[in-house]
Parts: structure tokens; C-alpha cells; sequence
């Protein structure tokens, strides 16, 4: 899928959203902003660098598997795996 302006923009809120989750050490935000980034790039058909983003973050996690966000976080994994969600 070819990158539209629209989508640019979202990629940089998003990559900026991640940056400030970071700079704070917010996990759980930097969870959803990765997962944001990851199925727009999983959506212009970037399965690598979605995972590559998302699956790192997802590992840090010790608590919490059945959460929504991790559970989101899982199933776009297992999407980037060609796993059905």
C-alpha cells in the first residue's frame, strides 16, 4: 500500500506518542502507541518492521497477558506470523 500524506502524518503522531511513552518510562502507553504504528505498518503491508517495533515491547511484559492491550498486542503478532487472529 502506497504511503498517503494522511498516512504519513499517523506514522509520525504515532513515532512521536512512542518517543514520550519512552522518554517516561510509560510501559503500557508505549504498548499502545507500538500497537497503533505496527497495524499501520502490518496495513501497508510491512509485516517486518511492525513486528520489529511491537514484538520487543510485548516481551518486556511479565503481568497482565489478559489484558485488552495484550491481548491486542498478541493477536497483531500472531498476524505478523501469518497466525489467523
Amino acid at each position: 500500500m502506497k504511503k498517503t500524506p494522511d498516512t504519513a502524518a499517523a506514522e509520525r503522531h504515532f513515532q512521536q506518542a512512542l518517543d514520550w511513552a519512552r522518554r517516561q518510562g510509560a510501559l503500557s502507553w508505549e504498548l499502545r502507541a507500538a500497537v497503533s504504528l505496527a497495524r499501520l505498518r502490518y496495513n501497508q503491508g510491512d509485516n517486518g518492521a511492525g513486528r520489529e517495533l511491537l514484538a520487543p515491547i510485548y516481551r518486556r511484559f511479565t503481568e497482565g497477558f489478559g489484558t485488552a492491550d495484550l491481548v491486542t498486542a498478541k493477536n497483531l503478532l500472531d498476524r505478523f506470523d501469518g497466525h489467523p487472529a
